[in-house]
């Protein structure tokens, strides 16, 4: 919110979802962190469109562990809608995303306008409309998952990209190996796409981990995270056929210029070197299963 506040990039959504902080902005989001958002945002962007364009947007998405994300509206604006559209969360996180949705007329009205047939179908922990649909589920568990979704009317027979942003690490290597090997198995035509840590055994990586730990946040999937080879490893043994792996570094070099150098100018940088090792530590994997060769 704070990063779309002072420029970033833009997102006319994201202030429905999240308060704006009292003061400027915590100490800890310093312009490193920003343009690792930047990167991330503008990175997993990048291959969404590819996979709708060549799939001429006759396809699904489900955005696993979605919390606040505001991508369904965006795509709407851009008249980019796929043929449906799911996000996957916590029930507790659905019933304040559904309890947002229904008292914002900014949020509700696309889904309206964008449904056609019977009435909407919306309880605490699940909406569901003709393009878009929110579900309460434990991605631990994917035979519950599939079930929810299905009920939603989630079409295995169509192509379909999951996409998942800092949310295999909660994990174990075990849970998060059965999650792609569902998703492989499920759908003939799929892409995964995976934002999270990576290069994690340095001592950059340690640091990382224990200041989570000192959060009480625990990694419990950290181990796959040890080198872009562990990510594609995982990938691969676990049902997809080809798989790809690159830091935010080479990312943030891959962006447009123009306006990376806009951003660079939107706040002072005064540590290049640290920006950097935090970029070496976070990654885009994705993943292709394609039996009709798009």
């Amino acid at each position: 919110r704070f990063a779309v506040s002072v420029g970033y990039w833009k997102d006319p959504y994201i202030q429905y979802f999240v308060r704006q902080a009292k003061e400027r902005k915590a100490p800890e989001i310093n312009r490193g962190k920003l343009g690792r958002y930047y990167a991330r945002v503008h990175g997993v962007s990048y291959l969404i469109h590819a996979f709708l364009k060549k799939t001429e947007c006759n396809c699904q998405i489900v955005n696993l562990g979605a919390g606040m994300d505001t991508l369904f509206w965006r795509l709407k604006d851009e008249n980019l809608l796929p043929r449906k559209y799911f996000e996957v969360d916590f029930p507790m996180i659905v019933a304040r995303k559904i309890h947002n949705i229904k008292s914002k007329p900014p949020l509700s009205k696309p889904i309206m306008e964008s449904h056609s047939g019977d009435s909407l179908l919306i309880d605490s922990h699940s909406l569901d409309s003709s393009r878009y649909s929110l579900v309460g589920a434990d991605l631990r568990f994917s035979s519950d998952l599939e079930e929810k979704l299905k009920k939603h009317n989630l079409d295995t027979h169509l192509p379909t990209l999951l996409v998942a942003e800092c949310v295999l690490v909660y994990m174990t290597p075990q849970q998060s190996a059965s999650l792609l090997k569902w998703a492989a198995s499920t759908f003939p035509v799929a892409m995964f796409i995976n934002y999270e840590q990576v290069n994690m055994t340095d001592r950059f990586g340690q640091i990382m981990i224990e200041n989570l730990q000192r959060r009480q946040c625990n990694l419990a999937g950290v181990e796959v995270c040890r080198s872009l080879d562990s990510q594609k490893e995982r990938l691969l043994l676990n049902g997809w056929e080809t798989a790809h792996a690159i830091d935010m570094m080479k990312v943030y070099s891959f962006l447009p210029q123009a306006d990376v150098k806009r951003i660079e100018g939107l706040e002072f940088l005064d540590e290049k070197e640290l920006f950097e090792q935090l970029m070496q530590h976070y990654c885009i994997c994705w993943a292709s299963k394609d039996s009709s060769n798009l």
